[in-house]
């Protein structure tokens, strides 16, 4: 394999002044026996990876010196150890964030801890031309998507999955109401699975050009949140007999909770996958779960049997992701970081890596 480049994080100081790109040469004498050696192809950001950045250790937690951030990425194989199952080289991969869930359990979900010690903090992540990875922390991605495409699943599409599909008999199917907020990656990937089953989707959002986009995609009502201040009343109004949504995604967290439970039906289920709103909103008024009895259920990325059903729920309802309109080159990251920080995307930022 020849030699490339790669991303790694000096510190935690903020992109602009911890991440450096040097010089990438693994090769095939580099492989243990549970190790893939991978031929990167894209890479897309997430906001974990911003925080990772700038947080010196606080939120985030601290990292791995001169780690590879970004834990989402596609590729292929290029080699694989003497002791990995069901990978051979030329085969297409998407990463697993969180490779040090026990694999002996397919159904184990990552916990906080997982995620720290996962892709791009503690373990090498995708900002690189190439990746020597255990197997235990790539998946085979979807036949019907280009690797730009797959390399949005990681992280949010599987949130997002987990969110929608996740608690046995209570999954999202046809009919069924889902509130989403705003245009990030989970957001719009839990508003294209709701739809490609026939759910019902109503978007939150503040711009108009984004209302119109959500709509193209699907949702049947958008309620712009800075013109309407209790958006969860207005998304109530929406579902039949006003009754409330059956589930609502919910990304900020503190700043979006009340809103959340004044949306949801009785006996809905709010799944919190986010902590994108101000971590010092105030009390929430966890009283209102009891006045209206609901599930408040945390989502943390997903297992890997429910990663392996998204890939076959892609395949098989042909989903195709929502990336944004500017795709980065690998050089360019610091420019990919920057749009993410001033939230001018829309879904999915994504990095093509030239071969």
């Amino acid at each position: 394999m020849t030699a490339g480049k790669k991303w790694i994080l000096t510190g935690q100081e903020g992109y602009d002044t911890s991440l450096q790109l040097v010089d990438s040469d693994i090769s095939t004498d580099q492989l243990g026996p549970d190790d893939v050696l991978v031929q990167l192809q894209a890479a897309s950001l997430n906001y974990r990876d911003l925080v990772i950045a700038k947080s010196d250790g606080g939120v985030a937690g601290s990292i791995t010196p001169n780690v590879v951030p970004g834990s989402d990425g596609a590729g292929m194989v290029v080699a694989v150890g003497s002791s990995v199952t069901g990978l051979s080289p030329g085969d297409r991969v998407i990463t697993y964030l969180a490779p040090t869930v026990p694999p002996s359990d397919e159904t184990a979900l990552p916990g906080a801890a997982e995620i720290v010690a996962g892709l791009g903090q503690r373990v090498d992540g995708t900002l690189a031309n190439q990746m020597l990875i255990t197997q235990h922390g790539v998946i085979k991605g979807p036949s019907n998507l280009t690797p730009v495409q797959a390399a949005t699943l990681t992280c949010s599409g599987l949130t997002a999955w987990n969110a929608l599909f996740g608690v046995s008999g209570r999954e999202i199917k046809k009919g069924d109401w889902v509130l989403v907020q705003g245009t990030g990656g989970v957001s719009i990937a839990a508003l294209q699975f709701a739809v490609a089953v026939g759910a019902n989707v109503i978007a939150t959002t503040s711009s108009e050009e984004k209302a119109e986009r959500l709509k193209e995609l699907g949702a049947r009502h958008v309620i712009n949140y800075k013109e309407t201040e209790d958006w969860g009343e207005a998304a109530k109004k929406y579902t039949p007999g006003e009754k409330g949504v059956d589930m609502v995604v919910d990304v900020a967290g503190n700043s979006s909770l009340v809103q959340s439970l004044a949306a949801v039906r009785t006996d809905g289920i709010i799944c919190l996958v986010g902590l994108l709103g101000k971590f010092d909103a105030g009390t929430i008024p966890m009283m209102s779960a009891l006045w209206r009895p609901c599930i408040v259920r945390g989502v943390l990325l997903g297992s890997r049997k429910q990663y392996r059903n998204l890939v076959r729920f892609v395949e098989e309802k042909a989903v195709v992701p929502v990336m944004d309109d500017v795709v980065f080159g690998l050089e360019d990251v610091k420019e990919a970081y920057k749009r993410m920080e001033e939230q001018k995307h829309f879904s999915k930022i994504v990095i093509k890596i030239e071969e």
